[in-house]
């Protein structure tokens, strides 16, 4: 796996090294045994997945993976139709510069509740200095989702990256609020 990634320095910009994982994309042996592995290391029904990476490789669970249930999507501005009330702002620092990105409540009630918990797994791609996965996390842990006239929290018990950059110690962040699962790490 670790073979099939490729660099472009200074990208976005100046003096970021870009891990681009689309190769995994263009091999089928590689997809697959990306796709198994992030199987094993799922444990809750529920699965976050920032845009756009984190949908390819989460999906596949659905139907690899009878436990999980829901895929919660995270999205950039505009890409999410809402009602009043379900959309959910979340303002990230990562490690080029600050963004938006959004969710919405429903999309958390639609899955399976442990309980009166949402247990959920957040997947990405590339875990860096953590600032996304810690903005998602803080975000729905604040939350109290509806369900039937319910109120249930949501817990994290899981972060996944494909890759992650052992030297920016974004695991350290995290593991503040659940285990890191990294399948490759540089």
């Amino acid at each position: 796996m670790k073979n099939a990634l490729k660099f472009y320095k200074d990208f976005p910009k100046e003096g970021i090294l870009f891990v681009d994982i689309i190769p995994f994309l263009q091999d089928k042996k590689v997809y697959a045994e990306i796709v198994e592995k992030l199987g094993e290391a799922v444990s809750a029904p529920n699965i976050v997945a920032p845009e756009a990476r984190g949908f390819l490789f989460t999906a596949p669970l659905l139907i690899t993976k009878p436990e999980v249930q829901n895929i919660i999507p995270i999205r950039k501005s505009g890409k999410l139709p809402f009602n009043e009330g379900d959309l959910q702002d979340i303002a990230i620092e990562k490690e080029y510069g600050f963004d938006h990105l959004f969710y919405r409540l429903s999309d958390i009630a639609a899955g399976e509740a442990q309980g009166d918990e949402f247990h959920v797994s957040i997947i990405d791609d590339v875990l860096a200095t953590g600032g996304t996965a810690v903005g998602i996390a803080e975000s729905m842990m604040a939350q109290k989702i509806v369900k039937d006239g319910k109120e249930y929290k949501v817990v994290i018990d899981e972060f996944i990256f494909l890759v992650e950059l052992d030297f920016l110690k974004g695991a350290e962040r995290l593991e503040k609020i659940a285990p890191v699962k990294s399948l490759i790490h540089l």
